[in-house]
């Protein structure tokens, strides 16, 4: 491994605007008019219109794949070196169609600055403020505007400033940083390279003079240490823990705490290749291995940082995320979130909100659909490791994946500071595996939920499930909400702040029940569909929710502890079903009707679903 500065002057330029608004043939131009294509690529490209019967286009210098041709637009991001007399560049090419902005997000993720571009015609569209909220969300803080397009409007005054104007206020209330807005022709060459006749009342930069404006990002020397690990090398009796330095400077000698584990040990050398002479310290940018004075547990995805300047560590994070795909971002589901080398499943406890990109307010939503904005909360059952994107936008900023697929670009905007975030707990690992705990009990551990109204018949249904499964041998417990309530949550009353707090303890119990192996049956009438969402994120894939589903006149007959009658008459304020809300499940693993069927019926129907998904066949299953 190379440990020289990548950073070398180089600037990473990020081109993006909508399909149609002219990037490509702007690139083409770009590269021609400052004399960075190969001999005979001009020429190529006439050949190629006339075989195709279309007129020369500059879109086809840059034009990597055949597909991109065939369909007259851009569909990956494509990354083209070139150089002014001030340094070099990289532009990173960006896809403007809605269709392909996961690779604008890979793209922008990789970037110092941005150049948009816009039509001058038709002005900042959606897909324009989109492209600019994504800037904003993956941290480019440079932005470079060209109007393209300015000959079809005549290179009128008054609609570039118009132009000029709305995307400056948009951006502004992004808090990004716009340096220039330049009226282009970029069919033509106008103030490309050279400035332009046809606009004499512009009298700012060209587009290479607006490129060479900007600062490529400093290494984050000064801010505190976090080294990823990349990965675990043993080329002898060593052991290289290797990655590469995000921020901050490390030395030989240097105590570091990996995180989220909290070991900690002491740098005894760092290696690189092709280095002659000892390195004594190492810095941001640079990709090096370390070894230490004692072997510790530390895996590809752990963060090594001094004691002082740590990251959070938690279970629970809040991200402002860009969804990418059809299929919704929903509550309940399981993603895994990628922060620099560390990957980690998640899961979708809540959705805050949605941020409507063209006046960026906020409103309550159940989904996030494709191309969206919204704040979401995700749990994860293992510790993360992260800073805050605000405060260290490597470590705070990610992706979100469904199974080899992006689906989402997130950063970091919020930290559950509860105990779980402290730094200075660690998990212990236990000695008996799941699986040895399945085999022992003849069946896995797991959490069954069962929710409805009160007089459902939800207590009644829990207990004889624990006694059939017990007289068959298995490890089984109910935790009941009345039972919970003069125990565990002794202390809490009724608010809805309460009851939320009284769902998650029972969650995080039932987890550790699971956990030892036991089947968990949690009867509790838990009413709010984003408690049970929170619930299922706890308990992960061993969560099992059962609608117990009797109409409110069913259970208002039946009434066992006469809570419906004392409700009526007001002496029970916000209860469920009368006067607060109760939110059915949508999609419950099973629902039981006990105002259809017998109890004996309906305890049938347990049974049998309980025997599928924890008994031996499931066991079977697993190790199929």
């Amino acid at each position: 491994m190379d440990i020289r500065n990548e950073l070398n002057g180089q600037l990473r330029i990020v081109i993006v605007g909508h399909v149609d608004h002219g990037k490509s043939t702007l690139i083409g131009r770009l590269l021609n008019d400052t004399g960075s294509l190969p001999d005979g690529k001009v020429e190529q490209v006439h050949e190629m219109s006339r075989k195709r019967g279309m007129p020369f286009e500059w879109a086809f210098v840059m034009d990597a794949l055949q597909a991109e041709r065939d369909q007259g637009i851009t569909i990956d991001t494509t990354q083209i070196h070139f150089k002014t007399e001030q340094r070099p560049y990289v532009i990173i090419d960006a896809p403007g169609h809605t269709e392909f902005l996961k690779n604008m997000v890979t793209g922008a993720s990789q970037a110092d600055a941005a150049l948009l571009v816009i039509d001058a015609a038709e002005g900042a569209l959606e897909q324009s403020r989109r492209h600019a909220f994504l800037l904003h969300l993956l941290g480019v803080r440079q932005v470079a505007v060209a109007v393209n397009k300015m000959d079809r409007v005549d290179f009128d005054q008054y609609r570039f400033e118009a132009v000029s104007h709305e995307i400056r206020a948009y951006l502004a209330e992004l808090g990004l940083h716009t340096s220039t807005v330049i009226p282009i022709a970029a069919r033509h060459g106008d103030n490309i390279v050279t400035r332009s006749n046809k606009a004499p009342w512009y009298d700012g930069p060209t587009v290479v003079e607006a490129l060479d404006a900007f600062r490529p990002q400093q290494a984050p020397t000064e801010l505190p240490l976090r080294f990823p690990l990349q990965d675990v090398y043993k080329p002898d009796d060593r052991r290289i823990l290797a990655g590469r330095i995000e921020s901050g400077r490390l030395r030989v000698g240097d105590t570091l705490r990996f995180s989220p584990t909290g070991a900690t040990a002491t740098v005894v050398s760092i290696e690189g290749w092709n280095h002659s002479q000892p390195i004594v310290a190492a810095q941001a940018g640079q990709s090096i291995g370390i070894t230490l004075d004692k072997r510790i547990f530390a895996e590809r995805g752990h963060i090594a940082h001094h004691e002082e300047g740590a990251p959070h560590v938690t279970h629970r994070v809040g991200v402002r995320a860009f969804w990418l795909t059809s299929e919704p971002l929903a509550v309940g589901k399981t993603y895994t979130l990628k922060i620099t080398t560390g990957e980690h499943r998640v899961t979708v406890e809540s959705i805050t909100a949605v941020i409507d990109i063209e006046d960026l307010s906020s409103t309550p939503a159940k989904a996030v659909h494709r191309n969206e904005v919204a704040e979401v909360v995700l749990r994860s059952r293992s510790p993360i490791a992260v800073d805050l994107a605000s405060t260290l936008s490597r470590t705070g900023r990610g992706v979100l994946i469904d199974g080899h697929d992006v689906v989402g670009g997130c950063i970091v905007v919020e930290v559950d500071e509860g105990p779980a975030a402290s730094a200075n707990t660690t998990e212990v690992s236990h000695a008996v595996t799941a699986d040895e705990r399945n085999a022992a009990n003849g069946h896995k551990g797991g959490v069954l939920w069962l929710t409805g109204l009160s007089g459902a018949g939800k207590s009644t249904l829990a207990m004889a499930l624990e006694r059939a499964l017990f007289d068959r041998g298995w490890q089984v417990f109910v935790l009941d909400g009345d039972n919970v309530r003069n125990g565990l949550n002794a202390g809490l009353g009724f608010s809805a702040e309460d009851r939320a707090e009284n769902i998650r303890r029972v969650a995080e119990t039932a987890k550790l029940f699971a956990d030892a192996g036991v089947l968990v049956i949690a009867s509790l009438i838990s009413p709010l569909q984003a408690d049970r969402a929170r619930a299922r994120a706890i308990g992960g894939e061993r969560f099992h929710e059962v609608y117990v589903a009797a109409d409110l006149a069913t259970c208002e007959s039946r009434d066992p502890k006469g809570l419906y009658r004392r409700a009526r008459a007001g002496e029970i304020p916000e209860f469920t079903g009368v006067s607060a809300p109760y939110e059915a499940p949508e999609s419950a693993e099973l629902t039981i009707d006990t105002g259809a069927v017998t109890p004996v019926e309906a305890l049938g129907e347990l049974l049998d679903y309980v025997d599928g998904a924890f008994g031996r066949n499931a066991l079977k299953r697993d190790r199929v």
